[in-house]
């Protein structure tokens, strides 16, 4: 086992400001200075007490052509150089085997250079000993597949994974061994039983993951074991060397850091990861925003949420940090990329939710933004019970959630669709790529009390503003930021980060008031924020560019896009930026064009029967409202729906608008999708619906239902007419075009 040196990073509990030298006049000489701010609050670095040891202990991290990947207490090193990569997740088992290249080459193309994937273990061993990697479940395809396209990978093995999977993830009949002989099979538990059955579920990851580890030239860098453990650390140690004996000998091994650790953890074992959402499907509240959600919208010098897991851990979970935690790099694997609606709280997520979490994260000295969900799935179909989380179930019974559909409101949707947050983030995404190197290795520093949300990441008199003047569900009232000498007017739901000290090509961009897009040959693109007029100082000389051409700044070649344009900007080479209103993305040599368009073609639909009387909606063993059960649905309306015959099926897609409770679409009777009603429409795949019989169900809410919507959807539901709501406001088919 290789062992990879780090650093254990010092407690600062005063900030000392950044040496300015070699800056010209204009500038400022140190982050606080260059805000023209009061003195900041003391910032909480990392330390460890003196018997921690130096060094983490994973795996081997060359490969065969020479390449390195490690991590020290900073972050990671790629073949020598320090960068910010970003992480998605996307579960190869909810997506169609045959959408796995174009999907990874998308995510790709937003910025993604980690691949996350939970390997389900009910997904592979639904009966005892009876492994299927077959299909939509083919691991090994998979990973062949970001190998080609040059994507890493963390495989997040479990045995329990959650995912608002059916039992977490643990098939059923593991389930209830547990429930017979405690003694042998408890579940996440050291017990002999349970860890002899991971350990054949790892080999059999391994197997599957033979030779594409990055020791062999393939993508896999690192695992994640379980998921929200609380340990004890003897559980994690034995799943860590479970996969080391399986074969998996990566870079690094992961954990995600909440909950607290039930006692002492060893340090340099394993790297904890964290997280934070902008809103949850998982809160009992029927209010906007319960709780402790607004914090995710703030910078902080604590990695943890207060958020979640709250319905498994309670809801006082603590702030404090653990002393060895800090002194591991800051990484996140579960930044809200968006949020899956419950039965009982129908969330939908805002286009700047994700840009405003990542920013604060990133301010906040985080440098492994990583994305649950990135891309959004479809659940597998299993002719016994749903493969979703459900209240009736033995196991991880909190919350009922859509039988199939898993879009979770992510960057690329269930069906890759592409949502606006998938432009939004990647503006982020390609600074991280041309400037990680030094963002990196800068420190930051918080500004609390009242007034604008800002943190400085800086060294040696280099570094980042970030600004996040916007808050989910909150009105934030415009304000000013003294940045550089200049008084900034920010606007109410602004979220961007403006660079001073910047190095390139010889010469000094002392500050901008635009965020850095990439660099690309000659010239340096850069992002106007919306209501913000774009200012540059190179070497000393204060610039206003022109917007959208490129013009001259002292001796540098600059490009200011409009906050229109930037969303058609793609850097699709070294020296190259593109512009196109789609996706674009790179397969090979080819540059492959996307549009998702909604065709004028008909859509046959024949009312076939009206709703009966909605039923009441009662609560479930776990306290929340629980969905229809199945011959409730016998009270839904219904509507045949006949589509007309179109070249390629697999790129077409039904949008089903509808007012109500609950949407299933059925083909021969199977249902194929399903929708909790929350303001967005439901999709479908043509291609599950061909020379087939297909039926739409929907049924009536009742006005005094004790589940949550939002606003919007609040003010619909209470204008009904009568005390139900039930509308199809129509049904229209959207074309994937690539070209």
């Amino acid at each position: 086992m290789t062992i990879i040196n780090t650093s254990v990073l010092t407690l600062v509990l005063a900030l000392i400001p950044a040496s300015a030298a070699g800056l010209s006049p204009s500038v400022v000489l140190s982050p606080s200075a260059a805000l023209s701010l009061s003195a900041p609050a003391p910032s909480l670095s990392a330390s460890g007490p003196e018997n921690l040891p130096g060094t983490f202990k994973f795996g081997t991290c060359v490969n065969p052509a020479g390449e390195t990947f490690t991590v020290d207490s900073k972050g990671f090193i790629d073949n020598g150089k320090r960068v910010i990569p970003v992480m998605g997740e996307i579960h190869f088992s909810r997506v169609p085997e045959q959408d796995w290249r174009r999907e990874i080459l998308k995510m790709k193309a937003g910025g993604i250079d980690i691949v996350a994937c939970y390997v389900f273990w009910t997904h592979h061993e639904d009966k005892e000993c009876v492994f299927d990697w077959s299909g939509n479940r083919n691991l090994r395809k998979f990973l062949e597949i970001c190998r080609d396209c040059d994507q890493k990978v963390v495989l997040r093995v479990g045995p329990f994974c959650h995912g608002e999977v059916y039992l977490g993830g643990i098939p059923e009949w593991m389930v209830d061994k547990s429930d017979a002989d405690p003694e042998s099979f408890l579940l996440r538990t050291s017990a002999p039983g349970f860890i002899a059955a991971v350990r054949n579920l790892y080999n059999q990851i391994g197997k599957q993951a033979e030779g594409l580890l990055f020791k062999d030239g393939g993508p896999v860098v690192g695992l994640q074991v379980d998921n929200e453990s609380s340990g004890p650390w003897p559980y994690l140690a034995a799943l860590k060397q479970a996969a080391i004996d399986a074969g998996f000998d990566l870079p690094f091994y992961t954990r995600t850091g909440w909950p607290a650790m039930q006692g002492p953890a060893v340090f340099g074992e394993i790297l904890p990861m964290y997280g934070d959402y902008a809103d949850g499907f998982w809160d009992r509240e029927l209010t906007d925003m319960p709780g402790s959600y607004r914090f995710a919208f703030r910078f902080r010098d604590s990695r943890l949420s207060a958020v979640i897991a709250t319905e498994v851990f309670g809801t006082n979970q603590s702030t404090e940090m653990d002393v060895a935690d800090l002194s591991y790099p800051y990484l996140t694997c579960e930044l809200g990329g968006g949020m899956t609606p419950s039965y009982a709280r129908r969330i939908h997520i805002f286009d700047k939710d994700a840009l405003a979490l990542a920013i604060c994260k990133i301010g906040s000295g985080s440098n492994l933004p990583g994305y649950y969900m990135y891309h959004g799935g479809t659940n597998p179909y299993c002719a016994e019970h749903p493969m979703s989380e459900l209240q009736n179930s033995k196991y991880t019974f909190w919350n009922d959630l859509p039988h199939f559909c898993y879009d979770f409101q992510a960057p690329l949707g269930e069906m890759g669709q592409p949502n606006a947050s998938y432009h939004n983030l990647r503006l982020l995404h390609q600074m991280l790529r041309d400037w990680g190197d030094e963002l990196s290795l800068m420190d930051p520093e918080f500004f609390r009390g009242p007034g604008l949300r800002r943190a400085v990441r800086s060294r040696d008199g280099k570094g980042f503003v970030f600004v996040n003047n916007y808050e989910r569900m909150a009105e934030l009232p415009s304000d000013t930021l003294d940045f550089c000498g200049r008084r900034v007017f920010v606007p109410s739901g602004a979220s961007f980060c403006f660079p001073f000290g910047m190095n390139f090509r010889r010469h000094t961009i002392d500050w901008a008031t635009a965020q850095p897009f990439c660099k690309a040959g000659r010239t340096i693109y850069f992002t106007a924020i919306e209501g913000i007029k774009p200012e540059i100082s190179v070497d000393g000389k204060v610039y206003s560019p022109k917007i959208d051409r490129p013009c001259r700044a002292g001796g540098l070649r600059i490009y200011v896009m409009s906050p229109e344009k930037s969303l058609q900007a793609y850097k699709v080479s070294s020296r190259r930026v593109k512009f196109y209103d789609g996706l674009l993305y790179r397969d090979g040599r080819r540059l492959v064009r996307e549009n998702w368009v909604e065709e004028d073609v008909n859509v046959t639909v024949l009312h076939l029967c009206d709703a009966g009387p909605a039923r009441e909606v009662l609560f479930g063993k776990a306290g929340t409202p629980e969905q229809p059960s199945e011959e409730q649905y016998s009270a839904a309306a219904r509507w045949s729906v006949s589509i007309p015959e179109v070249k390629n099926p697999e790129d077409w897609f039904l949008k089903v608008d509808f007012k109500g409770d609950v949407a299933r679409m059925t083909a021969d009777g199977r249902t194929v999708e399903d929708s909790f009603w929350n303001g967005r429409p439901m999709l479908v795949r043509v291609a599950d619906l061909v020379g087939k019989q297909v039926e739409l169900s929907v049924l009536p809410l009742r006005k005094d239902s004790p589940i949550y919507l939002q606003k919007e959807e609040r003010e619909t539901l209470a204008s009904a007419s009568g005390n139900t709501l039930l509308e199809l406001d129509g049904i229209t088919l959207i074309h994937r075009i690539t070209r």
